[in-house]
């Protein structure tokens, strides 16, 4: 039977989604399930791994079932997840030893702390392009290692397998035989050396953690394992591309070149320059991270900066002010006004994240007047989250030395014509919107790809890309500035 498919596994932070695409990478057949959120203490986020597998293994049953397509037509599986989340599980048969810690987890802020009063943050910083912060898996696994009992004595005798989500499923999926991490992946623990792409045994050390708990470090791209003793997919398809979801959407969006970005708008954003082989550390606090590796020596790396909140805050107009019954009402009611009526707003709801870094912000909205209505609101909610993002532009830009010539967008609030006509009018620099918006998956399928030989490189893929929209800017270098003058003072009250 002929092998016209690859199955992406699109595992989320809220949800799973599977998808089946064709030999043009077009998603063909599509299954979503959400999977539940524990919350055990203020500031701790867990997700139960049997969960993970189930919302996995549910979405690639229904996916294929709603094609009517026998899983001897897969050519190959990809792989993309919810970074930095963090699991331990038994090596023979996979079963977890707890919850997973998820990335949004602030338990380990005391670790962090102390690891910067002992002097740590430099090296950990310049060794893996990262902060020291909870974020990352590194402190998650620390915190594992001394707080669950038992835990590090069967470390040490090699019973126990530490990995990211990517590293769980491509266990499970092989059948216990694999124990592997991308080094996409495995660049966001605070672990691994960002210029050799291995694990670095002085931060081994810094974080206590035993090596053979790691997982091996593989390329993005290429043959990490088979299907193995499943009840749902037969024996033998390759599993042959891995990635990070921020990386993952960077390559579905085609950003293969040096100084190519793309602005991911979901809850928060998420936006990466491919750097290619050049390792550039930021003076902003932008983080440098590995983007992916598709043959051995051969890494690339991008810079990053995220803002923590983006769709959410058109959420809380829904939610908190009610004044919008549908997050997409949101765009028709910001129209209704030619302008905020100097009402700006900070997106500031659980602090701000890039170049700001500071925890301890708030939400802000000022400039309201008498003649303040709903619609003003809603405009000047669109204008902060643009605005925050072209922060992030701006540094970056800045990082590089030069200006980015265009940012290639996805995610959710990606649909909204006025928001990306904001960013492209605030940031001076061109605004392009795929027509498939699901690009983190799309990513993992193009990966996938290129790993069981459909296609030889990445510049195959440029005849396959497919856009839909362009919006350049419309305003002039006054207007501009006048607006950015009006939002830094903003910030500064924030």
């Amino acid at each position: 039977m002929k092998k016209d498919f690859v199955l992406a596994i699109d595992q989320g932070t809220t949800g799973t989604r599977s998808i089946l695409f064709d030999s043009d990478f077009r998603p063909a057949f599509t299954a979503y399930q959400e999977h539940p959120q524990i919350y055990p203490r203020p500031g701790w986020v867990e997700h139960d791994p049997e969960e993970i597998w189930n919302s996995v293994r549910s979405t690639i049953i229904e996916a294929l079932n709603r094609g009517s397509v026998d899983p001897v037509r897969i050519a190959a599986i990809g792989i993309t997840n919810q970074r930095e989340t963090t699991l331990i599980w038994e090596r023979r048969g996979g079963k977890p030893v707890g919850n997973a810690i998820v990335w949004q987890d602030r338990r380990t802020l005391d670790i962090c702390e102390e690891l910067k009063r002992r002097g740590k943050e430099e090296i950990v910083r310049k060794r893996t392009g990262l902060l020291l912060d909870p974020y990352f898996s590194g402190t998650k696994l620390a915190w594992m290692m001394k707080h669950l009992p038992g835990i590090r004595d069967r470390a040490g005798a090699g019973e126990l397998a530490f990995g990211t989500v990517d590293a769980f499923l491509l266990h499970r999926l092989t059948g216990s035989t694999v124990h592997a991490s991308d080094v996409s992946n495995a660049s966001r623990t605070l672990l691994l050396n960002l210029e050799t792409g291995e694990w670095d045994p002085d931060l081994l050390h810094v974080f206590d953690i035993p090596e053979r708990i790691l997982p091996r470090v593989e390329n993005s791209a290429g043959i990490l394992g088979e299907t193995f003793r499943l009840d749902f997919l037969p024996d033998g398809i390759p599993i042959t591309g891995v990635a990070g979801d921020q990386q993952s959407a960077l390559f579905g969006q085609h950003c293969f070149a040096p100084r190519t970005a793309k602005l991911t708008l979901g809850t928060g954003s998420f936006l990466l320059v491919n750097l290619g082989p050049e390792v550039i550390h930021s003076r902003h606090r932008m983080l440098t991270t590995i983007a992916w590796r598709l043959k051995t020596g051969d890494i690339q790396y991008a810079i990053e900066g995220s803002a923590f909140i983006a769709g959410a805050q058109v959420q809380w107009l829904r939610d908190g002010l009610q004044i919008i019954s549908r997050a997409s009402e949101v765009e028709d009611l910001a129209r209704m006004v030619d302008d905020s009526g100097g009402v700006i707003v900070v997106p500031a709801l659980v602090g701000l994240g890039a170049p700001y870094w500071r925890p301890e912000a708030r939400g802000l909205i000022t400039g309201i007047g008498r003649d303040t209505s709903r619609a003003h609101l809603a405009r000047a909610t669109l204008e902060g989250v643009a605005l925050i993002n072209v922060d992030i532009i701006e540094a970056i830009a800045e990082d590089l030395g030069e200006n980015l010539l265009a940012l290639r967008v996805d995610g959710g609030a990606a649909a909204n014509d006025l928001l990306l006509q904001m960013i492209a009018d605030f940031s001076g620099i061109e605004v392009v919107r795929p027509e498939f918006l699901d690009t983190t998956a799309r990513g993992a399928a193009m990966l996938a790809g290129i790993g069981v030989g459909w296609l030889p490189d990445v510049s195959e893929f440029d005849a396959m890309e497919q856009i839909t929209s362009r919006f350049q800017p419309q305003i002039d270098e006054a207007r501009r500035e006048e607006v950015r003058i009006r939002w830094r003072e903003a910030v500064r009250k924030a």
